[in-house]
C-alpha cells in the first residue's frame, strides 16, 4: 500500500529532513513527494546534498530531524525487498563472474533460485552483457562493470529504483540503453528515482525534478511545468536578406548571427509576435522558433542566483 497526501499516491515522502555533520548543514529542512509511477531526478551540482538525502531514504545515515516514508511505510527495513538502489560508490565481488555476482545478489534479493536462473540470462541480454556473462568482474571495463552494476540493483523488478549518477562512465550508446530500460521500467509502473548533475539526462527521463543547492530547495516541480513558465526571450532566425536592421529594432537587446541564423534576444516585456509583424515584410523569413530555454540554461540562471544571495 502506498502512501497517500492529498489525494497524490506517493512512493517516497520527506517531510521537513535535515543533516548536519559536524558543524556543516548538508540537507537543509527538506520536504519533497515523489509521485508512484514517475521518474524523479534530484538535480544539483556536486556537494548540493543529493546523495545524502538518497542516503537517507535508504536508512544508510539517519536525518537529525524529520521523517522519511517510503512506499507507504516509515521503517524502510520494511520494504527493503522492493526497492532497488545503486550507490555512486560501485561495489561488486571482483572475482565473482557477471553471471554468479547477479545470480548471488538475485537471491539475496529474494528471488527464488528457479525463477533467479531465469531471470540472470535475461537480464544480461538486456544490458548487453551476454557475452561477458563467464568473466569475472574485475576483467570488465568501466562501463560494463556500470551495467551489471544496474542489472543488479533492478534484477528483481522493485517498485521503486534509487540510482545515484546512474550513468556515470558510460557512452552515449550505453547511456541511452539504460535510459531505454528506465522508461520501460516507468511505463510499467514503477517509481525512479536518480541523482545527476548533468542536465541534459534529466530532460530526457524526468517526469518531475528536484533541483537543490546548498542541501536547499531551489526548485521542485513537473518538468513541462518548469519549461513552460520560464519564459524565453530568445527568437531563433534564418532569413534572407540583409538582417542588420534588427539589431536596431527597441524591443531587441542582442543578435548573435552567423550567415543567415540569428539567435535574437528581445528586451523582457517584448511579445515575439512584434519582432515577426517587424521583419515580415522586409526579409524572407525561413524559419522563426522561440526558443525554449534548456534545462541546463534554467539549472545555471537558478544556481546563479542561488549564490549570489547567499554570498
Amino acid at each position: 500500500m502506498l502512501y497517500e497526501r492529498q489525494s497524490v499516491v506517493t512512493a517516497v515522502h520527506l517531510s521537513n529532513v535535515s543533516k548536519y555533520f559536524g558543524e556543516v548543514q548538508a540537507v537543509c529542512d527538506l520536504s519533497v513527494s515523489v509521485s508512484a509511477g514517475s521518474i524523479y531526478g534530484f538535480l544539483g551540482p556536486n556537494g548540493a546534498g543529493k546523495t545524502t538525502t538518497l542516503r537517507m531514504i535508504m536508512n544508510i545515515i539517519r536525518p537529525d530531524t524529520g521523517r522519511i516514508e517510503v512506499l507507504g511505510d516509515g521503517s524502510i527495513e520494511k520494504v527493503k525487498t522492493r526497492i532497488g538502489y545503486m550507490p555512486e560508490e560501485r561495489g561488486l565481488y571482483r572475482k565473482m563472474t557477471a553471471t554468479g555476482v547477479l545470480s548471488y545478489f538475485a537471491v539475496i534479493k529474494g528471488l527464488p533460485k528457479t525463477e533467479a536462473a531465469r531471470r540472470v540470462p535475461q537480464w544480461l541480454e538486456r544490458v548487453g552483457l551476454t557475452d561477458r556473462a563467464g568473466k569475472k568482474v574485475e576483467e570488465l571495463s568501466r562501463g560494463m562493470h556500470q551495467k551489471l552494476q544496474f542489472a543488479v540493483t533492478a534484477i528483481n523488478e522493485p517498485d521503486l529504483l534509487i540510482l545515484d549518477e546512474p550513468f556515470s562512465g558510460l557512452d552515449p550508446i550505453n547511456t541511452d540503453l539504460l535510459k531505454t530500460i528506465i522508461l520501460d521500467m516507468r511505463d510499467k509502473g514503477k517509481t525512479v528515482i536518480f541523482s545527476t548533475h548533468v542536465m541534459h539526462e534529466a530532460e530526457k527521463l524526468c517526469d518531475s525534478i528536484l533541483l537543490i543547492n546548498k542541501g536547499k530547495i531551489v526548485l521542485d516541480d513537473k518538468l513541462a511545468a518548469v519549461k513552460a513558465r520560464d519564459k524565453s526571450r530568445t527568437v531563433v532566425l534564418e532569413a534572407e536578406g540583409d538582417t542588420n536592421f534588427i539589431r536596431h529594432l527597441p524591443i531587441v537587446t542582442a543578435v548573435e548571427s552567423e550567415a543567415n541564423y540569428l539567435e535574437v534576444t528581445l528586451t523582457e516585456d517584448a511579445d515575439p509576435q512584434e519582432l515577426l509583424r517587424e521583419i515580415v515584410n522586409r526579409i524572407r523569413v525561413r524559419r522563426f522558433e522561440v526558443k525554449v530555454p534548456s534545462l541546463h540554461e534554467i539549472f545555471v540562471n537558478l544556481i546563479g542566483s542561488s549564490n549570489a544571495q547567499d554570498s
